[in-house]
């Protein structure tokens, strides 16, 4: 039987990679700082997986000396581990750089096979984000290291969708720009089916977007629409995201590379190649359900 070391199988998208090995018949590691969270479902609706795991492993992969043993015996490591949002105690370079160049030292000593990693969508178009900069600083470590590898670049995530069906239920939304930008997002367990695919094959770089295209403003219409509400939707010119932006830099740095991210985001078009076939609409509509509970952020 293969193993496999899934990094971050907290996260939205780690615990469909998880389920999705464990389907294909892989003994799978999974890798968090709090085994308790892997009890419960998770962001987005996503599942709760320790009892679908064969084994867990508590650490933290910003310290060393938390990981011992973590990569032995495994065949494959997959990490979508990320800082998720600005932390007082780290910043994106201690987790999504440092903290998986941590576990990639380990995985070459141990003899892996392979290192598949989750990085952002095209991140030659969002230089000035600390959070894109993270990820590919550990890009770069991940070509040079030697070792077999795939980096996989979705534009969005189903989950990530969930913010604009609570701000519907609010009833009036603000955006940066005149939501003529497109996306097309993907569900977590279409996506791990991508992730482990690229775990099996050879493709190097692989961007990914679920099967539907949206511009952001139907995207926002369909939220309004599934929580019965009429769209009340202000955009704000993308000027002002700059001006903003140019302030946060001078009065809160930290804050200012996550908003860099957002501003950079909404430049730009986030069509991706398509695959999958799971609905927004029906991930909305499950989402609205009265047993779905509150909304995870």
């Amino acid at each position: 039987m293969k193993t496999v070391l899934v990094a971050g199988a907290a996260g939205y998208l780690g615990r469909y990679v998880a389920v999705e090995f464990m389907n294909r018949g892989y003994s799978v590691r999974a890798f968090v700082r709090d085994a308790e969270k892997l009890k419960a479902p998770g962001k987005g609706l996503s599942p709760a997986i320790r009892d679908v795991v064969h084994e867990v492993a508590v650490g933290d992969a910003t310290r060393p000396e938390t990981l011992r043993g973590l990569c032995d015996g495994i065949d494959i490591v997959f990490s979508s581990m990320g800082l998720g949002r600005p932390d007082r105690n780290f910043t994106w370079e201690d987790v999504d750089h440092l903290g998986n160049r941590n576990i990639l030292d380990l995985a070459i000593k141990a003899n892996v096979r392979k290192f598949v990693y989750v990085s952002v969508f095209r991140p030659g178009e969002m230089t000035g984000s600390h959070v894109v900069r993270a990820h590919e600083r550990f890009v770069d470590d991940l070509q040079a290291s030697g070792i077999d590898y795939a980096v996989i670049r979705p534009n969005a995530y189903f989950s990530d969708m969930a913010q604009f069906l609570n701000l519907a239920r609010r009833g009036h939304m603000f955006w940066l720009g005149d939501g003529s930008g497109r996306i097309n997002p993907i569900h977590g367990e279409d996506l791990a089916k991508v992730c482990v695919n690229a775990a099996e094959g050879a493709a190097r770089e692989i961007e990914v977007g679920g099967p539907e295209m949206f511009t952001y403003r139907s995207l926002f219409e369909l939220a309004f629409e599934t929580v019965g509400r009429e769209p009340k939707i202000t955009f704000i010119p993308l000027w002002v995201g700059d001006a903003a932006l140019a302030v946060l830099r001078i009065f809160s740095p930290r804050l200012a590379g996550a908003a860099a991210f957002f501003v950079q985001v909404n430049k730009m078009d986030n069509d991706a190649p398509p695959h999958g076939s799971r609905r927004l609409k029906d991930y909305f509509r499950r989402l609205a359900e009265p047993d779905s509970g509150k909304l995870k952020p």
